[in-house]
């Protein structure tokens, strides 16, 4: 029996020869082959459905050709498609990472890289005396970035390193700083505004300036406004002597993002740290400091203004300073949030000898265990805020956060025709991407078990940004459903439609809103349209996943109402957008901490919340009757 692969060449090749003529319900009649994968689900829409698929939904599917489709296809089944994936990833329109060009040890020192990017930064700048690299502009406006800066300016002898507005505007930013500066005497590295605007930053600096000398990093408006990702300093500066960093405005305005500061520190001497304004303005930063300082000698660490307005921190201190000696940590208007954080000082300080930890107007909640209680004070520890700020602004800040754009949510009674409202910014921050056919899909492997065989089908590397990626969404796709919840990751367009039909029933219909027309402006809202006349239904909703290609975290949506509505520019009162939104009736499971709360007050199962569809989301329900 010929393998399907097969089966599809030979036909394609008769069909060819015939000049078949297909057409069908959302495709013209055309000359065509009715082997390519959107031929397919034309057809498969149509046995299932008596409605034209929605072009918005067949622009997704697999542009492959019939011919490459099958010669992927094989190469699928016979597991080496990692051999063709450049090629795979270029013809079905997929998210892939460069590989990195050979390292650019013949590039002359003291040069400056402004509008470069993805190459390998191998021994560069090894054994440089004094001179600079500037790096300004580098990879800017990017949809991927990948770096290497591996053992860069090792053994460098007072050699400076600028990266100025580097990696700036990027969508998924990956750099390695391996070794970076390591053995090196004097000199500095200068972040400034590095990974600015960034969607997802993966970067990793580990062993980063291990026993140097008398060298300094400053991190000014690192990776602010970043959304996600992962910041690792492991062994950063370990053994370090004289060395000195300033984190000002580092991680300022983030969401979700992760910084670890592992190991950072150990057994230097006099060292000197400064978190200025670190993670001003961020939601729900985590940072990590295991065995910070550990057995350092006379460092001097000061936390100035940390995670300052931020919401829901999470620093947990573990063996920071531990063993360490005439070291020194000010924790000066520390953590002064919006909302409570979690804050765990384990082992903190244990075996040090003479330190100095004084924690003036720290605020919020924290958990001390096993910490040592010589040379520590608490000095205005849990004071009130500035007695200058009102209750109206505590309000404010409380409520009003700024991962949660005006609009974002809005109560059910806004829609309706005349209301002048703002519309969030609902434009599509993923890179774009295609469905794979089913012969393809199926012959991948999907799961958390195999991530080694996927990793080297996608060439991922470990602890890099693609291999966090596909962790990322298989976590999101293999964890439990909450209770009454159906969900399925998809990454077909057959499965799409197959799994809103096992939950809503074989009448279903698509929608999503028109354009990004209105977004981050002020709207007037139209002509409004009740989905299934206004009743209270339930819907399968559609969100995207970050992955090599198209993924949809699909699940089911109980007692909601959909509407479709006019978007018009208040202006001129014209038709700019058809937009589509979701009112959320039952939120009794919703976290306290959600963005809708904080948007518009109450809790979780005391008021309803209605959110726009944004561009490349979907919601299913069952189709009005005729």
């Amino acid at each position: 029996m010929l393998p399907l692969w097969s089966f599809l060449f030979l036909s394609f090749l008769q069909f060819s020869s015939l000049g078949v003529t297909y057409g069908g319900a959302g495709e013209s009649s055309e000359t065509g082959n009715p082997f390519t994968p959107k031929a397919s689900f034309i057809r498969y829409w149509n046995k299932q459905l008596h409605s034209q698929v929605p072009n918005f939904l067949l622009s997704k599917v697999s542009p492959l050709t019939a011919v490459d489709s099958a010669s992927f296809a094989k190469l699928a089944t016979q597991n080496s498609l990692n051999s063709s994936l450049h090629s795979f990833c270029s013809s079905a329109k997929l998210f892939c990472f460069p590989d990195l060009s050979p390292g650019l040890e013949a590039y002359p020192d003291d040069a400056s890289f402004a509008r470069y990017g993805s190459r390998s930064f191998i021994n560069y700048g090894s054994s440089s005396p004094t001179g600079e690299d500037s790096f300004k502009n580098y990879t800017y406006n990017d949809n991927v970035v990948a770096n290497t800066f591996k053992k860069y300016s090792r053994d460098s002898d007072g050699h400076r390193d600028q990266f100025s507005s580097y990696s700036g505007l990027s969508n998924v930013a990956d750099q390695n700083f391996n070794n970076y500066g390591s053995l090196a005497r004097g000199g500095s590295g200068t972040f400034s505004s590095y990974n600015e605007d960034v969607n997802v930053p993966n970067l990793r600096f580990n062993s980063y300036s291990d026993s140097s000398k008398d060298r300094g990093q400053t991190f000014a408006s690192y990776t602010k406004d970043g959304n996600s990702g992962k910041q690792m300093f492991t062994n950063y500066g370990k053994k370090g002597d004289l060395v000195r960093n300033e984190f000002g405005g580092y991680a300022d305005g983030t969401n979700a993002v992760e910084s670890g500061f592992y190991s950072y520190g150990k057994k230097s001497v006099g060292t000197g740290d400064t978190f200025s304004w670190y993670a001003l303005d961020s939601n729900d930063p985590v940072t990590g400091f295991q065995s910070y300082g550990r057995s350092a000698n006379s460092s001097v660490d000061s936390f100035s203004n940390y995670e300052g307005e931020g919401n829901w921190d999470r620093s947990p201190f573990k063996s920071y300073i531990k063993n360490s000696k005439s070291s020194e940590v000010d924790f000066s208007n520390y953590l002064r949030s919006s909302s409570e954080g979690a804050e765990e000082f384990t082992g903190y300080g244990l075996g040090a000898k003479d330190p100095s930890v004084g924690f003036k107007t720290y605020e919020k909640n924290a958990t001390f265990k096993d910490y040592a209680k010589a040379g520590i004070t608490f000095s205005g520890y849990n004071e009130s805020l500035n007695p200058n700020e009102t209750a109206q602004a505590n309000a404010t800040r409380r409520f009003v956060n700024k991962w949660v754009e005006p609009g974002k949510f809005f109560r059910e009674n806004m829609l309706k025709q005349g209301t002048v409202m703002p519309m969030p910014d609902i434009k599509d921050k993923l890179p774009p991407r295609s469905f794979l056919p089913r012969i393809i899909l199926y012959n991948l492997p999907f799961s958390s078990s195999k991530i080694g065989e996927m990793k080297r089908i996608f060439h991922a590397g470990d602890n890099s940004s693609l291999e966090n990626i596909m962790l990322a969404a298989l976590n999101e796709c293999e964890r439990a459903p909450s209770p009454g919840e159906t969900k399925r990751c998809v990454g077909s367009a057959e499965d799409l439609l197959d799994f809103a039909s096992s939950v809503l029933g074989p009448n279903v219909v698509v929608k999503t809103t028109e354009n990004v027309n209105g977004s981050k402006t002020n709207i007037t809202i139209g002509a409004i349209r009740k989905i299934n006349g206004g009743r209270v239904t339930k819907s399968v909703s559609c969100h995207q996943s970050l992955y090599p290609y198209l993924l949809y975290y699909c699940h089911s949506v109980p007692k909601v109402r959909v509407y479709e509505a006019d978007i018009l520019d208040p202006n001129t009162m014209q038709k700019i957008n058809n937009g589509v939104a979701i009112c959320h009736l039952d939120t009794s499971a919703w976290s306290p901490g959600h963005g809708a709360f904080l948007a518009l007050g109450s809790g979780p199962g005391q008021i309803e919340v209605c959110h726009w569809i944004f561009e490349n989301d979907m919601t299913w329900t069952i189709a009005d009757p005729f």
